[in-house]
């Protein structure tokens, strides 16, 4: 299982929501590249970059700060937040970026998704499923659908989806605990490999998420506040490989 840092962009500064609320900010720095290189020098391999702004307008709003990433590190990278079109797909992909995250436009606009997935290619495209109580969000949390997550999952392998990022939005920032329940009924019940995020706070549940089978645990709030040692989980994850 990967360990993969978040740095969740507002304001072209790094930040962390709570459970989703834009009202709800706090401010770990003003430099998102400064703590891209220190996750790199930490030992990560991949990081998890979010556009807030784009998510929640549809517009590229941190596409500077995410270049500036890019030509910065040497890290494997994947971003979400405003990619809802085959040209950003295509802009994201050409500075450097590994994985485009896709939320609204998957469920919105299914051709858009095989569009650039035809382009990119499935291995560089998650889907972000993010639910409160099992009901998927949108346009960065904002609007609430009527679908099901499970539902979601099986939609996009029916589509040729290979990997899906599973976010609940109450436990997201809390420094609570994963919705472990909700995550295993994802990674028994489809061929899809499941990024888990929202609420992982300790060592503890990282491994725990590692016994279950995901591909990866997306950390954002505890390794900011130190609940969460990033070079300390590295070796943990690396000594039960």
């Amino acid at each position: 299982m990967e360990i993969i840092p978040a740095i969740d962009i507002k304001d072209g500064k790094c930040v962390r929501l709570l459970q989703g609320d834009y009202d709800q900010v706090t401010v770990f720095s003003d430099d998102p590249v400064e703590m891209a290189l220190r996750w790199e020098s930490e030992g990560s391999e991949y990081l998890h970059i979010v556009d807030l702004d784009g998510a929640k307008s549809g517009a590229t709003s941190n596409y500077d700060v995410i270049e500036n990433i890019c030509r910065a590190t040497n890290t494997r990278i994947q971003v979400g937040g405003g990619i809802r079109s085959l040209r950003v797909a295509k802009n994201y992909s050409d500075v450097g970026v590994d994985r485009l995250i896709l939320g609204t436009v998957a469920v919105d606009s299914p051709s858009k998704l095989a569009a650039i997935m035809e382009s990119v290619g499935k291995e560089s495209v998650i889907v972000s499923v993010d639910a409160r109580s099992g009901i998927v969000a949108l346009d960065g949390w904002t609007r609430t659908s009527q679908i099901k997550a499970a539902d979601l999952v099986s939609d996009m392998f029916s589509l040729g989806v290979i990997r899906c990022m599973y976010t609940d939005i109450d436990r997201d920032g809390t420094l609570s605990t994963p919705n472990f329940d909700a995550i295993s009924n994802l990674v028994n019940m489809s061929k899809v490999s499941v990024i888990a995020a929202g609420g992982i706070s300790s060592l503890d549940s990282i491994l725990r998420l590692a016994r279950s089978g995901v591909e990866a645990a997306i950390v954002g709030r505890a390794i900011y506040t130190g609940h969460v040692n990033l070079k300390e989980a590295l070796n943990a994850i690396d000594e039960i490989r």
